[in-house]
C-alpha cells in the first residue's frame, strides 16, 4: 500500500501571498494626510545624552587641555582687589606675574579637587559636598594651605 495518497499531500514549501482585502473608500468628510517628501514629515528629534554622560565628556576635554581654565581678565580683577584689601596704594602687576600666579591657583585648586574627589569616593559617593573640601584641607595640614 503506498504511503502517500492523493489525500495525503504536502504542502508547497513556498509560501504564499494573500491577496489584500478589497478596501472601503473613506467616508465623506474625513480627511486624510498626505506626505509630500522631506517637507511634510515631521522634524527630526534632537539627540539626548543620558543623565552624566555630557558631564564625562566634558570631564575628559578638561583633563586633556593644558591651558588655563579661568579667563585671565577675572582673575586679574580679582587679584587686583585682594591687594587693594591688604595695601591702601596701587600696585602695579607684569603679565608673567599674573600668569605665574593663575598657574599656581589653578594647580592647587585642582589637586584640592582631587584630593575633596577621593574622600567623596571613600564616603561611597560621587557628589562632592563642602565636607569633603574641608576634610581634604585638614588632611593636608596647614603648610599646604
Amino acid at each position: 500500500m503506498p504511503r502517500h495518497t492523493s489525500a495525503h499531500k504536502r504542502k508547497p514549501s513556498t509560501p504564499r501571498r494573500r491577496s489584500p482585502p478589497a478596501s472601503l473608500p473613506p467616508p465623506a468628510g474625513s480627511r486624510t494626510r498626505r506626505h509630500s517628501g522631506p517637507s511634510g514629515s515631521s522634524p527630526r528629534k534632537k539627540h539626548k545624552f543620558r543623565p552624566g554622560t555630557r558631564a564625562l565628556m566634558e570631564i575628559r576635554k578638561y583633563q586633556k587641555s593644558t591651558g588655563l581654565l579661568l579667563r585671565k581678565a577675572p582673575f586679574s580683577r580679582l587679584v587686583r582687589e585682594v591687594c587693594q584689601m591688604f595695601s591702601r596704594e596701587h600696585m602695579m602687576w607684569q603679565g608673567y606675574a599674573l600668569m605665574a600666579l593663575q598657574e599656581a591657583a589653578e594647580a592647587f585648586m585642582v589637586r584640592l579637587f582631587s584630593d575633596a574627589n577621593l574622600c567623596a569616593i571613600h564616603a561611597k559617593r560621587v557628589t562632592l559636598f563642602p565636607r569633603d573640601i574641608q576634610l581634604a584641607r585638614r588632611i593636608r595640614g596647614v603648610e599646604h594651605m
